[in-house]
């Protein structure tokens, strides 16, 4: 007896996806966003344990996007899974560190340089602007505020130096290493201090003078001897990894 072959059913496309990959997926992305702005920002200090269980639970999902979310942001090295001991927001060694301050304040330097050479009405009144900002904050807000106006005076010399890759560069080496600045502006003499450095930058900038803007901005960035020594007085030890450990 002849057989018809059965015809393979057509997909439905209106039907529902049986997986809930992809939902899963966003909501990996959507927690690894969270953490990461948490950690860059020194909300999760280096060294701080993220348990999956209460991440599980803070974020309302099953502990499946929350190890993926975690294995994202060992792939940036901003925690380290550590076998049979848990999962740790990534400590960097204070040599790490301190070659990372080198390196964006030789950007910063170059930066202000260009600044100074591309020197318009535009930028002028940006800087203005900027360190005025700063003198109010300084005078009338906290930290919080001071660190807005820090944020805003760099970016005037970032537009200023008509380099976005340059300017790129710097915002993304200072996400790096700010968890390991969230100190800076805790008492009215380091704001006072960075306040004053603002004016110096602003002013050669404004006069034109490359090698002078560069060197007051060189010195700003706490990379030198001096700088560093201070910087380093006012991070807890614990956040930085031994020479010997994993840093990332």
């Amino acid at each position: 007896m002849d057989t018809k072959p059965t015809p393979h059913a057509s997909p439905d496309l209106n039907a529902e996806p049986s997986s809930d990959a992809p939902q899963r997926g966003g909501r990996a992305a959507d927690i690894r966003a969270t953490l990461q702005d948490e950690i860059e920002s020194g909300k999760l200090g280096p060294g701080a344990a993220l348990d999956e269980r209460a991440l599980a639970t803070r974020f309302d999902v099953s502990r499946t996007p929350v190890r993926e979310a975690l294995q994202q942001l060992a792939a940036r090295g901003l925690v380290r899974i550590a076998p049979r001991q848990g999962v740790f927001v990534s400590r960097l060694s204070i040599n790490r560190v301190r070659a990372m301050l080198e390196y964006i304040g030789e950007l910063e330097s170059l930066c202000a340089k260009l600044a100074a050479r591309r020197l318009d009405d535009e930028v002028r009144r940006a800087l203005d602007a900027a360190v005025a900002q700063c003198e109010e904050a300084a005078e009338h807000g906290g930290a919080a505020e001071y660190a807005v106006a820090n944020t805003v005076f760099h970016e005037a010399v970032y537009a200023g130096c008509r380099n976005e890759y340059l300017a790129e560069q710097i915002r993304q080496a200072r996400r790096l290493i700010q968890r390991y600045r969230v100190r800076d502006f805790q008492t009215k003499a380091q704001i006072a201090a960075s306040l004053e450095d603002h004016r110096k930058i602003a002013q050669a900038i404004q006069a034109g003078d490359e090698a002078l803007a560069a060197e007051t901005m060189l010195l700003h960035v706490p990379a030198g001897t001096t700088g560093f020594s201070e910087f380093l007085a006012k991070v807890p030890m614990s956040f930085f990894e031994t020479e010997s450990g994993n840093d990332a």
